[in-house]
């Protein structure tokens, strides 16, 4: 039997062996055991599969690589160790272009493959949703150390309505009362804008099972279009440092039914929550020439 021949038969057992295995992974560990997927394997968000297969993708030709290489590092230890009786210098090669040339191109092959599929998945994730597709459209408020949200022209009125949150407040325990925590509501399966903004310093806004996180700067606002696709709650923290209570800058994401949401936000304008309070309590206001409150001094003028 020729080798070739023998390398084909012999792959056959390897390639069941890996086809089976697969076979046999969960949801779970199929998605590299991140979270944002139930045991069904149903994702939180549109766009957390395709973040889940790019990291998981990723991971499987990097380790690929590492195979092969820790293999070839074994193979040349082995048949080029010092045998008994040898003495001096192995033989001496100066270079071996096929080998260098293989060197050079895979790994650029490589990197060029890894970064294309990555600008795809980026690419995706911020793309915003067109002005007349937006259907739920939330300005989420970062200040030190808690959040505020406001649900713009949420109501059947078309009224704003807010709700403005505290600081985590763990107990001795270091237990947090989850109830308390500022809370994002927002509907499943409708295209969601969350327009990010800081009222001070740098801030990130994180939810954890969705896989993706957006930094909020001074004075440039940001935003992340995406759908929730499958109700529950959801933590969500800061993921940037941002001051000594930076650990306590939680919040809850609550992905309900559209009649819930409604009910929801009715409620809030029915509590009197309502008006933008994009300015309210902003630091950012305090600036050069002003009296504070955004208006400019005599000095200023």
């Amino acid at each position: 039997m020729s080798s070739k021949r023998r390398i084909r038969w012999a792959a056959v057992p390897v390639i069941a062996a890996v086809a089976l295995a697969l076979s046999a992974c969960t949801p779970t560990e199929l998605h590299g055991y991140m979270p944002g997927f139930d045991e069904s394997g149903q994702a939180a968000t549109n766009q957390t599969e395709g973040i889940a297969s790019l990291w998981v993708g990723s991971w499987i030709v990097l380790l690929g690589v590492g195979v092969i290489t820790w293999g070839l590092m074994l193979w040349a230890m082995v048949v080029y160790r010092r045998r008994k009786g040898q003495t001096g210098l192995p033989v001496q090669l100066r270079y071996n272009m096929p080998i260098e040339i293989f060197f050079t191109a895979v790994p650029l092959v490589l990197v060029f493959g890894l970064f294309a599929f990555t600008v795809r998945e980026q690419t995706a994730l911020e793309t915003p949703w067109a002005e007349d597709e937006v259907e739920v459209e939330v300005t989420a408020i970062a200040k030190q150390w808690a959040w505020d949200f406001q649900y713009n022209e949420a109501t059947g009125s078309g009224e704003t309505v807010y709700t403005m949150g505290e600081q985590a407040n763990p107990d001795e325990g270091g237990n947090v009362d989850e109830d308390t925590l500022p809370t994002l509501v927002l509907p499943v399966d409708k295209k969601v804008t969350v327009d990010l903004q800081s009222r001070d310093v740098i801030h990130s806004f994180w939810i954890i099972d969705f896989l993706y996180k957006k930094d909020m700067y001074q004075g440039r606002d940001n935003s992340w279009s995406f759908i929730p696709t499958k109700e529950g709650r959801y933590a969500g923290k800061c993921a940037e440092l941002c001051g000594e209570y930076h650990s306590a800058m939680l919040f809850n994401v609550d992905v309900v039914s559209e009649s819930e949401y409604e009910a929801y936000v009715q409620g809030l304008a029915d509590e009197g929550l309502t008006g933008d309070v994009n300015d309210a309590y902003d630091r950012l206001q305090n600036l050069t020439g002003t009296d504070g409150t955004g208006s400019e001094t005599q000095e200023g003028q």
